[in-house]
């Protein structure tokens, strides 16, 4: 018998399982992997206050669906086992009901899912210009890149320097250099309080740092024995380090740990020219289905 549930930060774990198993033999749902959850929901945009909205499907106290916001209500991820696949609908139905926003709902669905195109279409959802893209590189062989001479490679942790981390990450995503207006976002992200990610591994969190001991480019992979793949996220360089082939030599040095830890392949959202001369290749395509509110 399948019940329902709203999310409990002690379902955590369970729900991480539950996206290990979905994208264990089929990757149309990769777009949202236990990673992808680890990263947002303990970023500091992501609401929090609406954590129970989850909802959560199971039979025998195992998960077999999901119906995920993201980051805050307008737009979720639904999902189900593959042998629960007449679930899909009332997933479906729960997450316009409880995770709109004031426009509606939209879903990123994969193109190759045609069961679920259809189930979204039934409901009234209708197909939008919105996509994203996976991309998809082989880690079947040793990846190295050079750093300019006077760069190094560091580990860096969010929770140990997150001073350094915010600051990387505010010039990184090109919010500017002006230190006022970084030194109030980072107070308001210190009082949301910085709490570990379960499965984060700091060696899989690679800086490089220049001369002067500031940490200018980062790239953080994601990967759990439990599956095949490492998923990069987030990568980023401050303007002034750009085009020097740092941000490359980071991303390859942070594959390349992944790999060793066994790692077949590596996933990241986005359709950039950067990861394609990385060896990056467009592999799933997911549109966006919209239904008004």
């Amino acid at each position: 018998m399948i019940e329902f549930r709203h999310y409990r930060d002690e379902d955590y774990e369970a729900l991480c399982a539950f996206l290990i198993a979905l994208n264990r033999d089929d990757r149309r749902h990769i777009n949202w992997n236990w990673a992808r959850l680890e990263w947002m929901i303990e970023h500091p945009e992501f609401d929090k206050s609406l954590r129970a909205s989850i909802g959560l499907w199971a039979e025998g106290g195992k998960l077999v669906g999901a119906a995920i916001y993201d980051m805050y209500f307008g737009e979720a991820f639904c999902g189900v086992l593959p042998e629960h696949t007449a679930l899909y609908p009332e997933v479906l139905r729960y997450a316009y009901e409880a995770l709109k926003d004031e426009a509606g709902l939209a879903l990123a669905i994969c193109g190759e899912s045609a069961e679920e195109i259809a189930a979204a279409r039934s409901l009234g959802f209708v197909l939008t210009e919105q996509a994203e893209t996976i991309m998809s590189r082989a880690l079947d062989a040793p990846l190295s890149a050079p750093l300019p001479e006077g760069f190094s490679f560091a580990e860096l942790d969010p929770r140990a320097e997150p001073r350094a981390f915010q600051w990387l990450m505010w010039q990184g995503f090109d919010h500017g250099a002006d230190l006022s207006e970084f030194e109030a976002d980072f107070e308001k992200t210190m009082r949301l309080g910085l709490k570990p990610r379960p499965h984060f591994d700091p060696h899989l969190s690679v800086a490089a740092v220049d001369e002067s001991g500031e940490k200018v480019s980062y790239c953080c992979v994601w990967y759990d024995a439990r599956t095949d793949y490492a998923y990069v996220e987030p990568v980023c360089t401050i303007p002034a380090r750009r085009g020097r082939g740092v941000t490359r030599a980071v991303v390859f040095e942070a594959l390349d740990r992944a790999r060793t830890l066994g790692a077949k392949k590596a996933y990241v959202i986005s359709d950039l020219a950067f990861y394609e001369k990385l060896g990056f290749e467009k592999e799933l395509r997911f549109s966006f289905y919209r239904k008004e509110q």
